[in-house]
C-alpha cells in the first residue's frame, strides 16, 4: 500500500510541479518589458519612468508661480465658459437666473432610455421641466455663496435618473454633466420644486447639485477659504481624510487630484479628533450645519497620504507623474462613479499645479486663452505628422469630443496618455478592431483610426501647449 501510494504521490508531485512551471511561466508574461499590452505598447511604457528617461531637462520649470497666476488672470479674461462668480452684481435679475438654467437643463429632443431599456415619455420630461420651478424665480435676488462640502455630481436636471443614447448602454447617463469637489465656492442661485437640488454657478460649470452638498455663507468667507496660505494640495488621483468618528463630516471626505486645502494651526500635543495629530496634516474644511449655513472644522490628512504642502513645479516630469497617477482608473462620463472623463483628466493633471483649463474639450480646444496649432479640411496628412512631431511632453490633443496627453516620441509615433471608452486599429487584414479600453490608458495615435478610411490623425482639430514664450 505504501508503495503503490508514494508512486500516485509521485506522479501527483509531478504533475503539480508541471502545472505550477506552466502558471509561473504565464505569470511571467506581464513582467516582461517587451510584452504588449495592446498592439504597440510594451508593459516599460506603462511606467513613468520610461518616459521621463527619455526627456532633456526633465525638471526644468515650463511655467513658475507668477507664470502661472498670469495665465489663469489671462484664461479668466478670454475664455466665454468661465463664470467670473466672485464679480456677480449684490443682486441677480430673475433674467439671468432663468438664462444660466434653460442653458444647463434644456428639454431633450432626442429619444433616451431610462436604466432598464424603456424609451422616455413626453410627460416625463414634462415632470423633470417642472422640477426646475422656473416660476418661481423671483425677479431680484440677493446674490448667494456657498462652498462643496464634499463631492458631488453635477446635473442637467435635479433628478439622480440616469438616462441613456441607447436601450443597451448603461454606462455614459445623459444628465450627468461634471462633478465639484471640497472646498469649490460656488454662486447659489435657485432651488428645484422638491427643495432637495440646488442650481449653482461655479468658476468652470453652471448646473444642479444636491443641496446637501452645498454650505452656504458669506462672500467673503468663501472666497477667503479658496484664498487662505498655507495651503495643502491634492497630488494623487484620490485620497480621504482620516476616519473621525467624533466629527462624521470631516470622516472619510474624499479630496481628488488639484484640490486645494487650507492648513490650520493646532497645539502639537493636543489630540485633533481623538487622533495625535504629528502623523498628519492638520487642514479646515468646510462643513454644512442642519440649517445649510456654512462653518469650518478641523481634519486630519493622513502623512502617508499623496499631497504636496503648496502646489507642485510645472515641469515635464511632474507632468508625466501626474498623468500616470490614475493609469487604469475606470473612465467616468462627467466624473461619474468617482472617477473623471477625458477633458476632466487632463485638468485635473494641470489643476496640481494651480493651472486653470475650461471643464469640456470643446471649450478647451477652442479657448482663446491657450497657445495652440488649430487644423481644419485644409491641414493635410503629412502636415499633420509635422506637427505631430514636433509635439512635446504635456500638450493636449483634440479630435472632436475628445483630448489626450502627449507622453513623448517612440521611433517616430507619437504616444499619448488618455481617458477613453476605446480604441480602432486595422488588423492585418485590413479589418477595423475595436478595442474595448473604459479607462486610463498609453496608446501610440499614429496607428489609431476613427473608422475604416479615417486615420484619427486627419481628424485633430487642436494642438494645445502650455507654455510660455520667453
Amino acid at each position: 500500500m505504501r508503495k503503490r501510494w508514494s508512486g500516485t504521490g509521485a506522479r501527483l508531485l509531478t504533475a503539480l510541479i508541471l502545472v505550477a512551471s506552466a502558471l509561473g511561466t504565464a505569470a511571467q508574461v506581464p513582467d516582461d518589458p517587451a510584452h504588449e499590452v495592446l498592439p504597440g505598447v510594451t508593459q516599460e511604457q506603462l511606467e513613468p519612468a520610461y518616459w521621463i528617461g527619455r526627456l532633456r531637462g526633465a525638471d526644468q520649470t515650463i511655467l513658475d508661480a507668477d507664470e502661472i497666476a498670469a495665465h489663469n488672470a489671462r484664461m479668466r479674461e478670454r475664455e466665454p465658459s468661465l463664470y467670473l462668480i466672485e464679480q456677480l452684481p449684490a443682486t441677480l435679475e430673475a433674467e439671468q437666473v432663468r438664462a444660466w438654467i434653460e442653458a444647463a437643463s434644456p428639454r431633450p429632443t432626442r429619444t433616451l432610455y431610462d436604466e432598464s431599456g424603456g424609451e422616455g415619455s413626453a410627460r416625463a420630461l414634462d415632470r423633470l421641466e417642472a422640477g426646475l420651478d422656473l416660476k418661481a424665480i423671483p425677479q431680484t435676488q440677493v446674490t448667494r455663496y456657498g462652498l462643496l462640502v464634499r463631492r458631488a455630481n453635477l446635473r442637467t436636471f435635479p433628478t439622480h435618473l440616469r438616462v441613456f443614447s441607447t436601450p443597451d448602454d448603461r454606462d455614459i447617463d445623459r444628465f450627468q454633466e461634471s462633478a465639484l469637489f471640497p472646498g469649490t465656492p460656488v454662486a447659489v442661485v435657485h432651488r428645484s420644486r422638491d427643495r432637495r437640488w440646488l442650481f449653482v454657478v461655479s468658476e468652470t460649470y453652471a448646473a444642479w447639485v444636491e443641496a446637501d452638498a452645498v454650505a452656504v455663507g458669506g462672500k467673503d468667507e468663501v472666497f477667503a477659504y479658496a484664498r487662505r496660505a498655507p495651503f495643502l494640495v491634492v497630488t494623487g488621483a484620490q485620497v480621504r481624510t482620516v476616519h473621525t468618528p467624533e466629527r462624521p463630516e470631516v470622516s472619510d471626505v474624499v479630496l481628488d487630484m488639484g484640490v486645494r486645502l487650507p492648513l490650520a494651526q493646532w497645539p502639537a500635543d493636543e489630540p485633533l479628533n481623538g487622533q495625535h495629530p504629528g502623523f498628519g496634516h492638520v487642514v479646515e474644511l468646510p462643513v454644512r450645519a442642519e440649517d445649510g449655513t456654512l462653518s469650518f472644522a478641523r481634519a486630519l490628512v493622513p502623512r502617508s497620504a499623496d499631497v504636496s504642502r503648496g502646489y507642485l513645479p510645472l515641469t515635464r516630469a511632474n507632468l508625466v507623474r501626474q498623468a500616470f497617477k490614475f493609469l487604469g482608473e475606470r473612465y467616468g462620463w462627467g466624473h461619474r462613479y468617482d472617477a473623471r472623463d477625458c477633458s476632466g483628466f487632463v485638468s485635473e493633471i494641470y489643476r496640481s499645479f494651480g493651472l486653470l483649463l475650461p471643464r469640456n474639450t470643446s471649450a478647451q480646444s477652442r479657448s482663446p486663452g491657450l497657445d495652440g496649432v488649430l487644423m481644419d479640411d485644409r491641414t493635410g496628412h503629412e502636415e499633420r505628422l509635422r506637427l505631430l512631431r514636433q509635439s512635446q511632453v504635456g500638450d493636449l490633443v483634440y479630435i472632436p469630443g475628445h483630448v489626450m496627453m502627449v507622453l513623448g516620441q517612440v521611433d517616430g509615433n507619437t504616444y499619448v496618455i488618455h481617458d477613453t471608452s476605446g480604441m480602432s486599429l486595422l488588423d492585418d487584414d485590413g479589418a477595423l478592431r475595436r478595442y474595448h479600453l473604459n479607462g486610463v490608458v498609453v496608446t501610440p495615435l499614429l496607428p489609431l483610426m476613427s473608422d475604416a478610411t479615417t486615420p484619427t490623425v486627419d481628424r485633430i482639430t487642436t494642438i494645445r501647449r502650455i507654455r510660455h514664450d520667453r
